[in-house]
């Protein structure tokens, strides 16, 4: 898939999960864009020390604030080793979200749409819809890091610039099924 096409795609799943979050949880939804169109590097947290990775959006309710990375993908991966399914991020925005949850009191929630059973890994259909968990507790249950690849200062392509961060299904709530989920890749 082109860069652009998985942009298309990320964009039709952060547009489905804000739809759901207005739609289902009464949530007003803030979106938060990169600062220079076109850079790539995704929306910025400026604080008065550093610049971090942003998540997606800020989600605002009669009971809290809520910050809200949202993924879309369209299979979990099978992992072999321990027969579970897994999603992750990208460790290097993982990180800056961890201090933006550190820093503040609003939670931050990491949202995966996940779109297909068909998992070109597993007999099993992979599970859909729309799962997830709040930060500080699936810091404690992470199912495992993908890091170092052998191949020098590189990470494989399709492990983000400096590798993954994986959950089990059994770690993250299922919030909605894909059914409940309007996806629109238009």
């Amino acid at each position: 898939m082109l860069f652009e096409e998985a942009l298309a795609v990320g964009k039709a799943g952060e547009s489905a999960i804000a739809r759901w979050l207005t739609q289902s949880r009464g949530a007003s939804v803030l979106p938060v864009y990169e600062v220079i169109s076109g850079n790539y590097k995704g929306p910025r947290f400026f604080t008065p020390s550093d610049t971090l990775i942003a998540p997606d959006m800020l989600c605002f309710s009669d009971r809290e604030t809520v910050w809200i990375e949202a993924k879309q993908k369209s299979v979990f991966t099978w992992h072999r080793i321990s027969r579970e399914w897994v999603t992750g991020i990208d460790v290097a925005c993982y990180e800056d979200y961890l201090k933006i949850a550190d820093m503040y009191p609003n939670p931050v929630w990491l949202l995966f749409l996940h779109t297909s059973p068909d998992s070109p890994e597993h007999d099993e259909p992979s599970p859909t819809g729309l799962f997830g968990g709040e930060i500080q507790s699936l810091r404690e249950q992470e199912h495992h890091r993908w890091e170092q690849c052998g191949y020098g200062d590189k990470v494989q392509p399709g492990y983000g610039k400096r590798g993954m961060v994986y959950w089990g299904l059994s770690a993250l709530r299922k919030l909605a099924s894909i059914d409940e989920m309007e996806i629109n890749h238009e």
